[in-house]
């Protein structure tokens, strides 16, 4: 009867003695009723066994009401009643050193549990510091006593039973523990408040430190950029092949190991620069917004200022090279040409000074005035050779020689004495014509052959000197040009054999005449210092040089033949690589708007793609072996194709970037369904609509394409005012349209270009797309809701203090908001109070924070 009145609150009438075992039936029966009409099931149980005073059933039914009133009603976050207590218990008491509660019988023995409830709703209540783990009784009776006398809660336990068991009771703890809960149940409101707050905080935490690798990553590659231009923009010459060679490549190691690694840092850049975004946009926070120069247009500007001072470097660089190779080639040819004048020149002015004419007779006369018509021949010869020899001098100044100033001092000495040359020789011969009259003798035959060895002994000079010059060649074209010109110099070997036969004999009159006759001669000819041994030796040495020569151009006709095949391999490779490329970014491109599948689908079909084309690179690196081959071998053309290095290294940047931004585009449309609910029956949707309207396949809708798609969608925009009507029929969509005059509010269209296209560039993504549609479509996070949850954590205050704010969220978070809360101001101001309303309007951008 005591049980039945305690359930249903009503006083029961006694019993007669007489009828005592059928009235307490009847009255447990009342009480039973009452349980079951309370949703609580007993199981084999009645009235009989209770008043026949069956202790186990009694036990076991008072254990089932007390779960059904005092612990059934308990869950944290959608747990189980024993499972939300235990965790109500975890959470409240984390903060308390030695306190770990896992369990509800051996975890509350030593009493600190307990003490933790109290102090941490009731601080005043319990001194928690001086607690001793080593002292469960003092724990436990101060638990229990202060729980009875200012919590209102019955001391259902004893002290002394808990620490003297090795176990104790399970459901007592739990039924104990449980007032707890329901004495602190206001503190639940506050907790739930709390958990929102510190969902919202974790989110800016983590979208604030994506903001600071961004603003890290984006500021360390600008600073690469801002030092590599000015290196890629000096166009300083050197004067050397080998400083150029190295500028090279050191362009090539440039191109090879430092740049690559910086286009996947700027493709990761901007991926997690959409990522971020799409988080932001997603949480219903404010779009992030860059340092000053630090935007992905900022990023996309100064590496194209980085491409154009690339472009054409390594050109210039290919033909400085060119141009030193000339240089150096001009250079030896005049030193050639110098010093076989200058061994001409040899003690040409202090024969042309001798005074031999004085003293001569008549004979001696002549021969010295036919002498000086020879020497006059040679002389003329000889222009040629001086004009190239100055004519190479201005050539080398034109090109920027580095070594000009000796070249010109030694051309200037050249053309100095030339000129001195032609004085003394003009100057000899008038002397020797006012002789003449004076001396008539003349030797026909020395004279004649004078004459002819002159030419001939200037001809085989001359021939040394082709056959010996050094040659340079970049085609096969070239060399067979030389060779030609060499064989028909072979063809006219024959003739100055004869010319040769013919001079030697003159020579071999003149002896045969002197010895026939007797003549009184010198031993050599007066007329010239050529003499047949001279002209044997030079002829020999011609001969001798012709295989020499025969064997340079064959070598250089190899090379050519080895670089030709070079330019082959390069461009046979080249045009298979160059369309591959072409077509890979035309499949992604189809990929990226195809609706093959679920989204995870594509993802990974995108993946394997992506492995597929990085498994291409060894392609990649073997031609960029070739084409250093190429360079090294000085080959400057290629007429096998039309795909230059650059155009491959380009285009295989643009590929890996294409097909990182469209796993990134996928991956975000991800976030995006999961995290807003969207179907894939949705996202095919939206991505129907979006393809339709994309007609020139770019990827991006135009605002008037983007306006028909919403329309499309049966987005309703007109009169200024956004309605979600979901998908018209035709009718209605006819209606619609009718009603709009085929045309949208335009503030209100202008409204959402605004979010769609922050940046004012005229294209709407599909990313940006489906953000909006599941934006404008889904129920978010509010500040108004986060305002709400601070109040809560206040105690309906119109501010917060510090210590609220540290004994309701957890530390990062609560040193998080103390650090970003303006100080309250209003009038109910306390010192020290904080300002929540202004934070919680800042987190979503409504203010600053």
């Amino acid at each position: 009867m005591l049980l039945l009145e305690v359930i249903s609150g009503e006083r029961l009438a006694k019993p007669e003695r007489g009828k005592m075992r059928v009235h307490k039936i009847s009255n447990v029966n009342k009480a039973l009723d009452f349980i079951a009409s309370k949703g609580v099931k007993l199981v084999s149980i009645g009235a009989e066994e209770i008043v026949d005073g069956n202790v186990k059933m009694t036990l076991g039914m008072i254990w089932t009401i007390i779960l059904r009133f005092a612990i059934q009603d308990i869950s944290v976050e959608e747990t189980s009643a024993k499972e939300g207590l235990l965790l109500w218990c975890q959470r409240k008491t984390a903060p308390y050193k030695n306190v770990n509660i896992q369990n509800f019988h051996i975890s509350w023995k030593d009493g600190l549990g307990f003490c933790a409830l109290i102090h941490r709703h009731r601080p005043e209540l319990i001194d928690y510091g001086k607690l001793r783990k080593d002292d469960p009784l003092t724990n436990l009776n101060t638990a229990f006593d202060v729980a009875e006398k200012y919590l209102d809660i019955p001391k259902m336990l004893d002290a002394e039973d808990i620490v003297g068991t090795a176990r104790p009771d399970e459901k007592a703890i739990m039924t104990y523990v449980s007032s707890f809960y329901h004495a602190f149940s206001g503190a639940q409101k506050a907790e739930t408040a709390a958990n929102r707050i510190c969902k919202v905080l974790a989110v800016n935490q983590e979208n604030e430190q994506l903001m600071e690798d961004y603003e890290k990553l984006a500021s360390d590659l600008l600073e690469w950029i801002r030092r590599t231009i000015p290196w890629l923009e000096n166009r300083a010459p050197e004067n050397t092949m080998q400083a150029m060679q190295q500028k090279l490549e050191d362009f090539r190691d440039y191109r090879r190991l430092h740049k690559p690694p910086k286009v996947q840092e700027k493709c990761q850049l901007e991926i997690n620069f959409n990522t971020l975004q799409t988080k932001l946009r997603l949480s219903n926070r404010p779009a992030f917004m860059p340092s000053e120069g630090k935007m992905v247009s900022d990023i996309n500007n100064a590496w194209g200022g980085l491409e154009q001072a690339e472009k054409g470097y390594e050109e210039w660089l290919l033909n400085e090279i060119r141009r030193l190779e000339r240089l150096d080639h001009l250079a030896e040819k005049f030193r050639q040409k110098a010093s076989i004048h200058e061994a001409w020149t040899d003690g040409k002015e202090a024969m042309l000074q001798q005074k031999d004419y004085e003293t001569a007779t008549l004979s001696e006369i002549k021969a010295l005035l036919k002498k000086h018509e020879a020497f006059e021949s040679d002389l003329a010869a000889h222009q040629d050779r001086v004009e190239q020899i100055a004519a190479i001098a201005q050539e080398l100044n034109e090109l920027d020689y580095y070594d000009s100033p000796s070249v010109n001092a030694r051309c200037q000495k050249i053309c100095d004495q030339w000129d001195n040359l032609g004085a003394l020789t003009q100057k000899r011969r008038e002397a020797l014509e006012r002789t003449e009259k004076l001396l008539e003798t003349i030797d026909q035959l020395y004279l004649e052959y004078a004459k002819r060895a002159a030419p001939f002994n200037n001809w085989m000079e001359g021939a040394m000197e082709d056959l010996q010059d050094t040659f340079i060649v970049h085609t096969i074209e070239e060399i067979q040009g030389l060779t030609t010109a060499h064989e028909q110099f072979k063809a006219t070997l024959p003739d100055a054999d004869k010319e040769r036969q013919a001079i030697l004999g003159i020579h071999n009159e003149v002896s045969k005449i002197v010895q026939t006759y007797h003549v009184n001669m010198a031993g050599t000819n007066p007329y010239t210092t050529i003499t047949p041994h001279e002209i044997n030796g030079k002829w020999e040495h011609v001969r001798q040089l012709v295989p020499r020569r025969d064997q340079a151009l064959m070598e250089e006709h190899a090379r050519q033949q080895q670089n030709e095949r070079l330019r082959k391999q390069f461009g046979a490779q080249a045009n298979v690589i160059g369309p591959w490329i072409q077509t890979k970014m035309e499949e992604i491109g189809r990929i990226s708007i195809e609706m093959h599948g679920t989204l995870e689908d594509q993802l990974n079909h995108l993946r394997q793609y992506e492995k597929s084309i990085v498994n291409y690179k060894p392609k990649i690196d073997q031609l960029e072996g070739d084409h250093q081959q190429i360079q090294e071998a000085l080959i400057f053309d290629n007429k096998h194709t039309n795909y230059t290095m650059e155009h491959i290294r380009v285009g295989w940047e643009q590929l890996l970037t294409t097909i990182a931004r469209t796993i990134n585009e996928v991956e975000n449309q991800i976030l995006t369904r999961d995290a807003k609910g969207i179907s894939q029956e949705q996202m095919n949707e939206f991505r129907a609509s979006f393809n339709h309207f994309d007609r020139d396949h770019s990827g991006t809708l135009g605002p008037e394409e983007f306006k028909a798609c919403l329309i499309s969608l049966g987005y309703d925009i007109g009169n200024d005012a956004q309605k979600k009507t979901g998908m018209m029929d035709c009718e209605d969509f006819r209606a619609c349209l009718i009603s709009m005059g085929y045309n949208m509010g335009e503030a209100e269209f202008a409204r959402i270009m605004s979010i769609v296209d922050p940046n004012r560039l005229g294209v709407v993504t599909f990313q940006a797309f489906i953000d909006f549609m599941s934006r404008e479509t889904a129920d978010t996070d509010t500040a108004d809701q986060v305002m709400a949850s601070f109040k809560i954590l206040a105690g309906d205050k119109n501010y917060i203090t510090v210590d609220e704010l540290r004994r309701e969220l957890p530390p990062d978070q609560a040193e998080y908001c103390i650090a970003r809360m303006a100080p309250y101001n209003g009038r109910d101001a306390v010192p020290g109070a904080l300002d929540y309303m202004s934070f919680s309007t800042a987190l979503y951008g409504e203010s600053d924070l």
